[in-house]
């Protein structure tokens, strides 16, 4: 308490009671894969495209930079990204190219770029254009890939070394000197393939799993409470190079599932094997992969999508570009609308073409489905998590609790040490009733009525003194999370008069 001890006005700051709960983000993902380039085995945060590609590289023959790429596409904001793997003693050490020289310019291919490659210095586009202005045109095969409208002005945006740092996905321009640029001459000059990226080396599923102590795999993502969903796209790819076979790929499933259920505030999404037509997924689902699990979800087909690493359509795992649709539905609707029936951009064909009834018998055993539908786009059509459990039947009821109880953990840690008295248990039913009816009105919890959506209890029923004698305070606390409407049945009937229908 303070003393006063001279006569005068005092004025004094006083805690009034009211300490809001703030809801946590609920859209971060976190990749495991191989990459080029980076860190092994330390989570890096990237929040879009170009810092992925500036850490880890772009577009290879993995699956980790396709899926971040489509994570980012479909609408996530930021990611944690470990790589791990490392290269392969038999890998090549053929040394990489000189790069071509054009003025005060040096040219050349980045790795996994391919063949083939000409880089075309011309005017730039207009009239009277500046004299440090120029178009650099970038072919592969003959045909135009990339163009970039560049200065030789080091204070501008449109700085070459800068401009083709990031947008650039086949080559890579860097100064010969640090002496001012001038213009380079228009010409052409074929620019050499670089060496590809050094093949992962042979992995088994401990490269995955890791370990906490020395934070590498799953382990080091324990620390990082924000992440919200897991995702590991290139164990497929691993396992069609035939470095994990099929219980190797059980292995690390079953570790991410086991990882999400630890941690309790995130969900794995799983991809199926490539190549399985949808009676070899319901085997799959069934035989193999029984995971029972309100953490973890499973896609099926793989989605065909442009891969600029080979300029053709390619196959990849849902997983990544899935992550972006969460991420996406949860800064449109929220985290209590269920994830589905909303388009996978970037996807422009599926493995396989389901019907209703293959989805008939897949979607009961827990595999979400994507369908192309006619005139609507590819899509996902399946919210459910891998539980038996019908109350955690729904992926949104699952992440709905993941965001509330990590909303309600963070904003009490306040109350850790207060005198457990009345007074405190009043403050935690005020603050996180207030916290509830927000997500009420907002739709999360199902009821007219705030009454009907939840309740919160804490007093002298649920804290009687052994309780509190033991430093405890109790507060009980149950929601009516709102279910998504997955069966929609319009019931009609022929009306005959006002008196009788005649049912059809």
């Amino acid at each position: 308490m303070p003393s006063y001890l001279s006569p005068g006005v005092y004025v004094e700051e006083v805690q009034n009671g009211a300490r809001p709960i703030e809801g946590v983000g609920t859209a971060v993902a976190a990749f495991v894969g191989f990459a080029s380039q980076g860190p092994f085995h330390e989570p890096t945060l990237v929040t879009n495209w170009n810092q992925h590609v500036q850490t880890f590289g772009g577009f290879d023959e993995n699956y980790l930079g396709r899926s971040v790429y489509g994570y980012f596409a479909n609408g996530g904001g930021a990611a944690y990204v470990v790589r791990i793997g490392g290269p392969s003693t038999a890998a090549h050490t053929d040394p990489a190219p000189a790069p071509v020289e054009i003025g005060g310019l040096r040219i050349a291919a980045l790795p996994g770029a391919g063949a083939d490659l000409t880089v075309e210095v011309a005017d730039a586009e207009g009239e009277n254009p500046p004299e440090d202005r120029f178009r650099l045109v970038v072919s592969q095969g003959g045909k135009v890939v990339e163009t970039f409208d560049v200065s030789t002005k080091k204070n501008v945006k449109s700085y070459v070394v800068s401009q083709v740092r990031e947008r650039s996905k086949l080559i890579e321009v860097t100064e010969r000197g640090s002496a001012a640029l001038t213009r380079p001459d228009n010409q052409s000059v074929a620019l050499a393939a670089a060496p590809s990226p050094a093949a992962p080396a042979a992995v088994d599923a401990r490269e995955y799993v890791g370990d906490l102590a020395a934070r590498t795999g799953f382990g080091g993502l324990e620390t990082i409470d924000e992440i919200t969903m897991v995702a590991v796209p290139d164990l497929m790819s691993a396992h069609q190079r035939g470095l994990i076979d099929a219980e190797g790929v059980k292995t690390v499933q079953l570790a991410a599932i086991s990882h999400c259920e630890q941690m309790g505030d995130r969900v794995a999404l799983l991809d199926a094997p490539p190549g399985l037509n949808a009676q070899q997924v319901r085997a799959w689902r069934s035989e193999q992969a029984g995971y029972d699990s309100k953490y973890a979800t499973l896609y099926y087909p793989w989605i065909k999508v442009f891969d600029p690493a080979s300029g053709r359509n390619a196959m990849v795992p849902p997983s990544g570009h899935v992550a972006g649709v969460w991420a996406r539905s949860d800064a449109e609707r929220g985290v209590h609308k269920a994830p589905a029936n909303e388009v996978i951009r970037g996807a422009v064909d599926l493995e396989v073409n389901l019907s209703k009834g293959e989805q008939d018998m897949l979607n009961p055993i827990g595999v979400n489905c994507i369908r192309a539908f006619a005139g609507r786009g590819i899509r996902i059509w399946g919210a459910r998590t891998l539980s038996s459990d019908p109350g955690w039947r729904y992926l949104n009821v699952r992440r709905l609790f993941n965001y509330l109880e990590e909303s309600i953990l963070i904003g009490t840690q306040w109350v850790v040490f207060e005198p457990n008295d009345d007074r405190l248990w009043s403050s935690i039913r005020r603050n996180i009733s207030a916290f509830l009816h927000q997500a009420w009105r907002d739709g999360a919890l199902f009821g007219r009525t705030a009454a009907e959506a939840f309740y919160v209890k804490c007093d002298r029923e649920n804290n009687p003194q052994e309780s509190i004698d033991l430093g405890q305070v109790v507060c009980e606390i149950g929601v009516a999370p709102v279910k998504p409407a997955e069966f929609v049945i319009f019931r009609l009937s022929q009306f005959s008069d006002s008196t009788s229908l005649v049912s059809e």
